[in-house]
């Protein structure tokens, strides 16, 4: 390609790319007001700051749902198709709302205080105003993960999206939220390494970064299937780190128990989305099959990654049941859901692939719900930032709306009817189990088997706190409520609805992701 069909590519491409150059503007922007507005009245600054995140991660999810473009980008470094915009709006939503919902029940905006923006001045507990143009970073990076094709795209979005996670997590003046900082740092310099090893491994076998070029499958199936399998998992050691996955989930208890709980829901929700789209692209970019050469194909892979589904579920739902704290047991629920979630990826079919797309749709709400429900129900009880179980204990009765919409959404994290969590895994499973009728491999019918079994497993610990809820007294005096504005409230009851209503009414979604 000539100089100038390289330049006429890089300018048609930027009709493709206007949410990501929006959201870049706008982190610059969000950067820059913040330092204007440093010497301002706090509580005004902040209600401006949030308000015009909120716009632009709205803004950007609107462009992205309503963009013509479908195609290459900048010389194949990115794709955009229906998935990457599905993914994309996911993504957007996500943040709107747990910026919606910081807005809601941030000290400052019901408390009456006025203090300037300085460390000394930080009332604890609440994420200082640079949070903001993080988390709008933190989207460019996710944005971008679910259009990369490339594996040097693919590499640096994921670190993008990295920085901004370990930011996020240490940014409150809390020796806690640095603990899980430092350790959500080196685990992930550890997956990166390996993860950038095993890129350089596939672009020494191929000769290409580019996931889509003809040359990457080509060369890969004329490698010893082994080695060729032991690079794809070696790439995909970030992406396992991103999605909570086993072994790259050690990190998750310590920074969701550290960090606050709307960048908490958050780390549930975006980067696994945005993860578990990339892992779909570099499983399909594998050849499908290699006859008689005896090299790489995607089957090759269909054992591992089953074994690592499972690994996540059984390690996942185990090491909650003796959980006492609210975060952390979310925290080892999301490595639970990561498991599940590769469950449709192991299916190596289109319906598993619908599956996972309906999963992580589905999850957004879910996971969200969980999480501002019980940061709820805490400060209903005057415990503000300590999400100890044993809390909630006798709090039915006095805050029945939030505790039966617990009671709710910890059915559909557990997969029962009649919530969308039962549906979301009946697609996944259901996939799986026509793949092992068709290749007979008796690992997919192990991860079957246990998988479902692990249904009863999560119920133990899922519906913990709705039994303390409702059938145990408090076991102390209340302390005095935390104030918050009804707003909150009623933003945490409007996310059980789609858990209900796409129960009875999976097609909404389904007919969006299979006709789009």
């Amino acid at each position: 390609m000539s100089l100038a069909e390289q330049v006429n590519n890089i300018l048609n491409s930027l009709s493709g790319f206007g949410p990501e150059a929006w959201l870049s503007a706008a982190f610059c922007a969000l950067l820059l007001a913040e330092l204007l507005l440093l010497r301002s009245n706090y509580r005004q600054a902040r209600r401006l700051l949030a308000g015009l995140s909120v716009a632009v991660v709205l803004v950007a999810g609107g462009w992205a749902l309503l963009l013509p473009t479908r195609g290459f980008l900048f010389m194949n470094l990115l794709f955009i198709d229906n998935q990457a915009i599905f993914f994309q709006v996911v993504i957007a939503l996500g943040a709107a709302l747990v910026l919606l919902y910081e807005m809601a029940v941030m000290p400052s905006f019901y408390s009456g205080i006025e203090r300037v923006s300085k460390p000394e001045g930080t009332v604890r507990g609440t994420l200082p105003m640079e949070w903001y143009s993080l988390l709008i970073a933190m989207t460019l990076g996710l944005f971008l993960m679910t259009i990369s094709v490339n594996l040097l795209s693919i590499y640096l979005s994921i670190e993008l999206v990295s920085i901004c996670s370990y930011l996020l997590t240490a940014l409150t003046a809390d020796r806690k939220a640095s603990e899980g900082g430092i350790k959500y740092l080196l685990f992930g310099a550890i997956s990166s390494a390996i993860m950038l090893y095993g890129m350089s491994l596939l672009y020494g076998m191929t000769g290409t970064l580019d996931l889509t070029a003809d040359e990457f499958g080509v060369e890969l199936v004329r490698q010893d299937g082994a080695v060729a399998a032991v690079a794809i998992l070696l790439t995909l050691a970030g992406l396992l780190f991103k999605l909570s996955g086993v072994p790259f989930h050690v990190w998750t208890p310590d920074a969701y128990e550290a960090a606050p709980v709307p960048v908490a829901a958050f780390f549930s929700v975006g980067p696994k989305a945005a993860a578990v789209l990339v892992f779909m692209r570099i499983i399909t970019a594998l050849p499908a099959e290699s006859p008689g050469s005896g090299g790489a194909t995607v089957t090759i892979l269909q054992v591992p990654l089953a074994v690592l589904a499972l690994a996540g579920i059984l390690i996942g739902n185990l090491s909650a049941l003796r959980q006492t704290d609210a975060k952390r047991l979310l925290a080892y629920s999301t490595i639970a859901h990561a498991g599940f979630l590769l469950v449709g990826v192991v299916a190596l079919s289109q319906a598993g692939f619908e599956a996972v797309l309906f999963y992580a749709g589905t999850y957004l709400f879910i996971s969200l719900a969980a999480f501002f429900l019980i940061d709820l129900l805490a400060k209903a009880n005057g415990h503000d930032g300590d999400l100890t179980i044993s809390y909630f204990a006798g709090l039915g009765p006095r805050q029945p709306l939030l505790s039966v919409a617990l009671t709710i959404v910890m059915l559909a994290l557990t997969g029962l009817p009649p919530t969308v969590g039962f549906t979301a895994k009946l697609l996944s499973f259901s996939a799986l189990y026509d793949a092992y009728q068709r290749t007979g491999e008796p690992w997919l019918l192990v991860l079957f088997a246990l998988g479902l079994l692990n249904a009863l497993i999560s119920l133990v610990y899922y519906l913990k706190i709705p039994f303390l809820l409702f059938f145990r007294p408090a076991s102390a005096p209340a302390n005095q409520p935390v104030h918050y504005s009804r707003s909150a409230t009623w933003l945490a009851l409007g996310l059980v609805l789609p858990v209900l209503i796409l129960f009875f009414k999976p097609d909404l979604l389904l007919g969006l992701i299979t006709g789009w």
